[in-house]
């Protein structure tokens, strides 16, 4: 019962869109409206600006780190499987993507992936930033940098030290991320993918 209650808990926490609360609440602005339309920290900084979207970024990073660190802190507290977390975290990963709170149309599922991938294995999610801003540096696409720095980390899931289920539920969490970047994919294919100007 306590398995299923996180996991719920874990989707639910996961649906709250930041991007379209600080939108609405601070710049009365609906960010599904311009842009990309993408309820991500890229789309609310292209629409809303920087500030905003460091702070969407920052919000959806801790979806899943806070929820995969809550039920690791439960399973001891109240003698439930501990690899619930795993599962839990990739629950917070697909409410983002697609959130009861907004008609399941969410972000892409980088910075919460971010969170989730820095709560299980921090020093190879480190590793997976470098790999991005480097990816991104050279190609000036955010889509395709996540998409390279997610992917990088399917190849030490072997050696980590964690669960089947962990293992699973990360690459899960991220064939999610690359399932999400879909159009992007095409875009980046077609030569009509948005570049960044700042780096």
């Amino acid at each position: 019962m306590y398995e299923i209650m996180c996991i719920i808990l874990g989707y639910i926490y996961g649906s709250i869109p930041f991007a379209l609360v600080i939108g609405k609440l601070f710049y009365n602005t609906d960010v599904r409206k311009s842009g990309s339309g993408n309820l991500g920290g890229t789309n609310a900084g292209r629409v809303l600006g920087k500030k905003a979207g460091v702070a969407v970024i920052i919000l959806d990073a801790l979806k899943a780190a806070v929820i995969v660190l809550l039920t690791n802190y439960l399973s001891y507290l109240l003698h439930f499987n501990n690899d619930v977390k795993y599962i839990a975290g990739v629950a917070c990963i697909i409410g983002h993507c697609w959130p009861v709170f907004a008609q399941f149309k969410g972000g892409k599922a980088v910075s919460t992936s971010i969170g989730y991938f820095l709560c299980i294995a921090p020093v190879w999610a480190i590793l997976s930033l470098v790999v991005f801003f480097i990816v991104l540096k050279i190609s000036k696409y955010v889509s395709l940098s996540s998409i390279i720095a997610s992917a990088s980390v399917l190849f030490v899931i072997p050696t980590l030290d964690i669960t089947v289920t962990g293992k699973i539920c990360l690459t899960i969490s991220i064939f999610i991320l690359i399932f999400r970047h879909k159009e992007n994919i095409k875009r980046i294919i077609n030569g009509t993918e948005s570049k960044i100007t700042w780096m």
